[in-house]
């Protein structure tokens, strides 16, 4: 199985025509994601890509009956984009675009409590590489090529640290479910521990490895969830261990101003929740493939 999306997940491109939309659109059709259509106001009743283009999210969910959809828009214009995705009852967004302002996460955070549980949107991201279920679908803008089909999921917050994971992997002949890039940003769509509980309930992923930074609580909130909630085994890696304090490192979350944030701290915390830790980057492989040994013995 795998979460978020599958074969069939009917998917739409919000900003279809324009140079990234276009370029990502062709990519993941290439990679057999179902897209059936996309999203260009002042557009709509052309075709694109062979495709049909609409003028709104709600005219495109009317005519193509599409769940999912994915962003190509400017940072300005991309909460209205995700508002409107999810009043059109959209089920699943990726939000690619880096730059959205954090009071326009705040806005589309907000706006989504008006929506119960049930028909409430899933938004990731912003400033993410997206979501792939190997061998299924690719919501994202990652290279499909590295990922193999099998049963660890990966919750980064970092795309390249997830692509390293997914590759790893591979070389170990260990598959992924799905890969989910919950983006850097100080304030996102999806938790460590909304995607993690995903994959708990997913019958077919056997272990889950999470790949966090410094900054925030994300990770060790997710971790006493894990402690709390789950059977399956959880392998981290944090990255950031000679960060210094108070200093802003890559992504814009990444800045440590309480305990628990800086990456020390973070894998002590785990730890003590019993998530398996990986030494650095380059062992995350061998740290999964070790878990899985351990929990089929």
């Amino acid at each position: 199985m795998s979460v978020l999306i599958d074969k069939k997940t009917k998917i739409i491109i919000q900003g279809f025509t324009g140079k990234m939309g276009t370029f990502h659109a062709d990519e993941m059709i290439k990679y057999g994601s179902n897209i059936v259509g996309g999203v260009t106001p002042g557009k709509g009743g052309m075709k694109h890509l062979n495709l049909p283009v609409f003028n709104t999210v709600k005219e495109a969910v009317k005519n193509t009956g599409s769940t999912a959809s994915i962003l190509f828009v400017p940072p300005a214009f991309a909460a209205d984009s995700a508002m409107e995705a999810a009043d059109a009852g959209i089920k699943t967004c990726v939000a690619i675009v880096d730059g959205i302002p954090s009071h326009d996460m705040i806005k589309i955070k907000r706006y989504m409590k008006r929506y119960s549980k049930i028909d409430k949107m899933t938004l990731i991201g912003p400033n993410c590489a997206g979501v792939i279920s190997p061998g299924k679908s690719m919501l994202g803008i990652m290279p499909g090529h590295i990922y193999k089909e099998g049963k660890v999921g990966i919750i980064g917050r970092s795309g390249t640290l997830g692509y390293e994971a997914a590759q790893q992997l591979k070389n170990l002949n260990i598959g992924v479910s799905t890969s989910v890039g919950i983006g850097g940003d100080p304030i996102n769509g999806s938790s460590f521990k909304d995607i993690l509980e995903k994959f708990e309930e997913d019958n077919e992923t056997e272990a889950v490895l999470m790949i966090g930074e410094i900054g925030g609580p994300q990770e060790v909130t997710a971790g006493k969830f894990a402690k709390e909630n789950m059977k399956k085994p959880v392998i981290a890696y944090i990255a950031g261990l000679t960060a210094p304090k108070g200093r802003v490192m890559g992504h814009a979350g990444a800045i440590v101003s309480a305990y628990g944030e800086s990456a020390v701290e973070k894998v002590e915390l785990l730890k003590e929740c019993g998530v398996i830790i990986s030494k650095n980057p380059s062992v995350m492989g061998e740290t999964v493939k070790s878990a899985l040994n351990g929990k089929k013995n």
